[in-house]
């Protein structure tokens, strides 16, 4: 601060007595003053750049949630801009690890033939969002095979639910309270094609329907994805005290309606009577597409009607649940 009041003194008010040298030693003086300011505002702006670099860092790390990812940005979409999420599984690895699972022994191992149809949908559509309705020995197979997608599933037993998570981590899974049976599915079939126009709707909001078929107790932003394969192997149907599948084909006959794009729906153990039969009534005839004796695969087109699930009405259930202590289908 001295230097500087000196410069000012000497500028200001100079002497006519001064030699040629002091002429010199104020020159360079004001040279040396110009130059330590300079550096004092190059200073300044390297502190103000470095403040603001920590600050915006500051507000960015304060701003994230606990998963790392921007609060304003969903995950499917930081993926998306990754280029990561929406690569397939090499067609090899694809091949490989199917023809592994087709190989198993494993008991209540899904047959090879419908394996294979299942992996097939899954090789054309993925990645997609894809829901399960059961877990059992394939649940890490069809995880793997959507490499990229969104792959959830659902199933009545909260053991199988958490066996399930403890052997893959990040795999998304839930358990939900079924309460149809097996032996009250001609009821319930009959209810729904009364409130056809009114509750059981073929297109609605799930998470508010008072439907009796209808699966309203999942997390509630399950009800605003638009899925694109949705797999049916679940909850079990083997005896007439059981669940049944009535109520998870039917869910997912209202979910395929909501898409924006065609989904293909497909329904393991397509031979038993209820799985048959409730997939006649709510994901029609005129859908199905393919599939083998045990699967039914179903394909739901955007923009089907939706004031009636089939544009052919089905015909009513002639069969009847088989008695206590006996096993409904193979």
């Amino acid at each position: 601060m001295k230097g500087v009041n000196r410069t000012k003194l000497i500028l200001l008010q100079p002497s006519p007595n001064h030699k040629q040298g002091g002429n010199c030693s104020v020159a360079s003086f004001f040279v040396f003053a110009s130059r330590r300011r300079r550096s004092r505002l190059w200073l300044a702006a390297l502190l103000s750049f470095t403040f603001a670099s920590l600050l915006a860092l500051l507000n960015t790390s304060t701003s994230r949630p606990a998963d790392g990812l921007p609060s304003s940005v969903s995950y499917s979409s930081v993926s998306r801009s990754a280029g990561e999420a929406e690569k397939p599984l090499p067609a090899a690895v694809f091949d490989a690890l199917v023809d592994y699972a087709a190989g198993s022994t494993s008991t209540g191992m899904m047959n090879e033939e419908d394996l294979r149809a299942v992996a097939s949908v899954l090789r054309r559509r993925a990645p997609c969002n894809l829901l399960v309705f059961g877990i059992g020995h394939e649940t890490p197979l069809w995880r793997a095979l959507n490499h990229g997608g969104r792959t959830v599933f659902v199933d009545e037993s909260e053991y199988l639910v958490g066996q399930a998570e403890g052997r893959n981590p990040g795999m998304e899974a839930y358990d939900v309270a079924f309460t149809t049976t097996v032996r009250g599915t001609p009821e319930l079939l009959a209810a729904a094609r009364r409130q056809r126009r009114g509750e059981c709707r073929p297109v609605q909001n799930l998470l508010y329907s008072d439907c009796r078929l209808a699966v309203n107790n999942l997390p509630n932003q399950l009800y605003g994805v638009a899925w694109g394969v949705i797999l049916v192997d679940g909850p079990q149907g083997h005896a007439p005290e059981a669940p049944g599948r009535a109520s998870s084909i039917f869910t997912a006959a209202v979910m395929a309606r909501s898409a924006p794009w065609q989904v293909d729906v497909l329904v393991h153990d397509y031979d038993r009577e209820v799985e048959r039969v409730s997939s006649g009534e709510f994901l029609c005839p005129e859908n199905l597409v393919g599939g083998t004796p045990r699967l039914g695969h179903f394909v739901i087109r955007a923009g089907t009607p939706t004031d009636g699930f089939c544009h052919n009405k089905t015909s009513r259930m002639s069969w009847q649940p088989p008695a206590a202590g006996t096993i409904a289908g193979s």
